[in-house]
């Protein structure tokens, strides 16, 4: 691989601020390896795997710091790592250039959520069938799984599928429809970013798009960013880097949909 420790040093970055606000960074990971000449089926297995060792690292921090809802987490994290596995599985059957266009549209959609105020929604309590309130730290809260569950299914499935976590998706979901607080639903993201991340790589290595080269570089700058980026998390508001990411989503937005008509017209 060309530019090896650029690569090395994009994907520290990335493990960084990612970890910060509670995201698995996957986006990031595909656009950078697509460019260092990966294709997008090794590219989404590698960003897999980063992003299960990244947010590992950053959900031991949050997690001593008592700021991960787990069974928030497990309500939401079921149905969506089983569709990261069959994303992650069935991946290699869809056209690349399919594939490609999908992750440039989840993209967008990202930059288009981050954009959306996610202030938390004041819920009365409901009884139910399908509706769950929770308390969490002093903090309650209203789960509509009518609503949750096909959402982060169908967003399991296409993650898997393109390399992405979902976290994008995670956090102003809990935030806007479930009232959770940020730095909550910023922790909790972290179980499920991490339990999908780990089921979509193990579809796509079953599927033989794994490509161990250069694996135990990238996970050790993986860990590291993972690490640092959860202490960081404790102290930096997660709101401050909106605008950032945002920009940085429409620019992989843009290089992925000028190499889609590149391949196309070429």
């Amino acid at each position: 691989m060309e530019h090896l420790f650029l690569v090395l040093g994009v994907i520290f970055f990335i493990a960084v601020t990612m970890s910060i606000v509670g995201k698995g960074g996957g986006n990031f990971y595909v656009v950078t390896l697509i460019l260092a000449g990966v294709a997008i089926t090794q590219a989404a297995a590698t960003s897999q795997l980063l992003m299960t060792v990244t947010s590992l690292a950053a959900l031991v921090i949050f997690s001593k710091k008592k700021k991960v809802d787990w069974k928030l987490a497990f309500i939401i994290g079921i149905p969506m790592t089983v569709t990261a596995f069959l994303g992650g599985y069935f991946a290699s059957g869809i056209a690349d250039i399919l594939l490609r266009a999908i992750f440039a549209g989840l993209l967008g959609i990202v930059s288009i959520l981050m954009l959306v105020p996610m202030k938390i929604s004041k819920v009365k309590k409901r009884v139910k069938f399908g509706v769950l309130n929770r308390t969490f730290k002093n903090n309650n809260y209203t789960i509509n799984l009518w609503v949750v569950i096909p959402i982060v299914s169908a967003v399991g499935f296409f993650s898997g599928a393109v390399g992405i976590s979902g976290g994008s998706f995670l956090i102003p979901l809990m935030v806007t429809l479930c009232g959770t607080p940020m730095i909550i639903a910023v922790g909790t993201s972290f179980v499920i970013v991490s339990t999908t991340a780990s089921m979509g790589f193990l579809g796509h290595f079953m599927s033989g798009d794994f490509n161990p080269e250069y694996i135990g570089y990238f996970l050790s700058v993986a860990l590291a960013g993972g690490i640092i980026g959860g202490l960081l998390a404790q102290k930096v508001k997660p709101t401050k880097l909106k605008i950032i990411f945002v920009l940085t989503n429409l620019l992989a937005v843009t290089l992925i949909v000028l190499n889609i008509i590149s391949d196309l017209f070429s």
